[in-house]
């Protein structure tokens, strides 16, 4: 899978939604999320990592070594199996897959090691973000839980959003009786007219080297996804989302050279003064403050 990487990696990633609705809200009607203190918008970190294992399976296609293993509709102990099997068992009742395992560990001592590195070498997003595989868990192996090295955390908006309500019609009739009444149905979607988010991210060359393998090929590929996250991903929905920015910082080496939060304080993003109510990215002005980076840091803006 190509050279494992060697420096630690922060991330700041900026987009936009015009409007849409980023990451609805199933506890709140499917509205945008919102911080009720602050009226901040929310998008959260599964919602962002289910939008790059798309991507990645768009454009691999299957691939091997590039699979995705939390997908929609796809039993996670179906990918689990195929570990099962490479190490000689060919059960496929639940159970009987569960007592193999057990049984393999006391005959076997690195079959966590195997199991979890089949897994790794297969599987994009368990190289990326790791997982959390429950056939493993269930038989008490160590490789039931893998940490990724890729982690990100909830994305925010940079001023407090509006979560909008429109009304919308439906002229489409289902039967016959619904002509004869010639009425035409109500219902309601709910938009962000406008929103600029900020999600920041880590990579750790530390668990990518001692646990999962990810590779700069790899890394490559996330900042891709990344990028055209959105590109793939358009819907009447989500409205116009587009990635604005992917700022880069690669330390010099596997541990870093400073803490990530000073090189997130290092971007800052405001609207103009003149702007009350921001509705394009041009209403904002994205700084990188150089001079508190060091020297030992390098910064790359990808878009």
């Amino acid at each position: 899978m190509g050279e494992t990487i060697k420096n630690r990696y922060e991330f700041v990633v900026l987009f936009d939604v015009e409007n849409g609705n980023p990451n609805g809200d199933p506890d709140a009607g499917n509205m945008p999320r919102i911080d009720p203190e602050s009226g901040l918008g929310l998008v959260t970190d599964v919602c962002l990592k289910r939008k790059i294992r798309n991507y990645v399976e768009t454009v691999k296609e299957d691939v091997p070594g590039y699979q995705i293993y939390i997908k929609e509709d796809v039993p996670l102990n179906r990918s689990d199996r195929k570990a099962c099997e490479s190490l000689g068992i060919e059960e496929t009742d639940e159970k009987k897959v569960t007592e193999a395992l057990k049984k393999l560990k006391k005959s076997d001592l690195d079959a966590d090691v195997k199991l979890r590195d089949y897994m790794c070498q297969n599987f994009y997003d368990i190289r990326t973000f790791g997982a959390v595989m429950t056939t493993f868990v269930k038989a008490s192996l160590n490789c039931g839980q893998v940490r990724g090295p890729v982690q990100l955390g909830f994305a925010r908006s940079i001023d407090p959003v509006i979560s909008q309500e429109v009304t919308i019609t439906r002229v489409a009739i289902t039967t016959e009786k619904d002509a004869e009444n010639k009425s035409t149905e109500m219902g309601r979607k709910s938009i962000v007219p406008y929103g600029l988010y900020r999600v920041e991210g880590y990579v750790s060359a530390n668990l990518a080297r001692r646990v999962t393998g990810f590779s700069e090929e790899d890394l490559e590929l996330l900042w891709e996804a990344i990028i055209n996250m959105f590109e793939l991903d358009h819907s009447a929905a989500r409205g116009k989302m587009s990635v604005r920015e992917l700022i880069v910082f690669k330390h010099s080496k596997e541990l870093g050279d400073c803490p990530a939060y000073k090189l997130f304080d290092a971007v800052e993003v405001k609207k103009k003064e003149d702007v009350e109510y921001p509705r394009k990215y041009s209403d904002y002005i994205v700084d990188i403050h150089y001079d508190t980076i060091p020297e030992s840091v390098e910064v790359k803006r990808m878009i």
